[in-house]
């Protein structure tokens, strides 16, 4: 440990006291740890050096954020649809937005060509709030076993609706906003994660599953 770094004389003496006594292993004369009281001082003269870490994603240091790090741009440009389910999801979540960390909230701009679909898929760490800024879409989600009960609804310009967290849910045609209650909600396929995991599972577990014997579902993993 270079003691240059330590701003006073005290400061030095205090600290290789605290490391003497942590080598006998005697116990601290105010009473703590000895080593609890060293990574506390250390903590607090070089908390800089220190990144608390949540959802795997470093807090900036204060000192060093800018504007940038909390604001967006680029939802007035329409997402491209030309894709197999006619529709593009353009997430403002803590990966694009850096000051959304800790926060606990993001965001999702969804464009759909007609009739496109916001593919059943859940979010394990969100509730998700949609609105719908021009025309209608249908939406959905299915409760918990044992009911599974379809709740669905036909929305108009300016609706709002509410998918509660980790539940399957979907839409289907024209565009909308939809807000998360996570900064990192995450986003979980029901299609791709069942019949395009790796490695894949067994045909004879989800043939079972879906109830559709096993030539249909070889068909169905080769598609993911």
């Amino acid at each position: 440990m270079n003691m240059k770094s330590y701003e006073d004389k005290n400061d030095h003496e205090a600290s290789v006291a605290d490391i003497r006594i942590s080598r006998q292993g005697r116990p601290h004369p105010g009473g703590a740890a000895p080593s609890l009281v060293l990574a506390a001082y250390l903590w607090n003269k070089y908390d800089n050096f220190f990144a608390t870490r949540i959802n795997g994603l470093a807090c900036k240091n204060s000192a060093l954020v800018q504007a940038s790090d909390f604001s967006f741009s680029g939802l007035h440009i329409p997402g491209n649809t030309s894709n197999q389910v006619g529709s593009r999801v353009t997430p403002v979540s803590v990966a694009q937005l850096p000051g959304l960390n800790t926060l606990g909230i993001s965001m999702v701009q969804i464009d759909f060509a007609p009739w496109g679909i916001n593919l059943p898929h859940t979010h394990p760490r969100a509730t998700e709030i949609l609105t719908v800024l021009e025309g209608s879409l249908e939406v959905g989600f299915v409760t918990p076993n044992p009911e599974n009960r379809l709740i669905t609804k036909v929305l108009k310009k300016r609706d709002v609706f509410v998918f509660p967290i980790g539940l399957v849910h979907f839409q289907r045609h024209v565009g909308a906003i939809a807000g998360l209650r996570s900064q990192n909600p995450g986003v979980i396929t029901i299609a791709n994660a069942v019949f395009g995991s790796n490695p894949a599972i067994a045909g004879e577990v989800l043939s079972k599953a879906f109830q559709l014997i096993k030539n249909i579902v070889d068909q169905l993993q080769t598609k993911f």
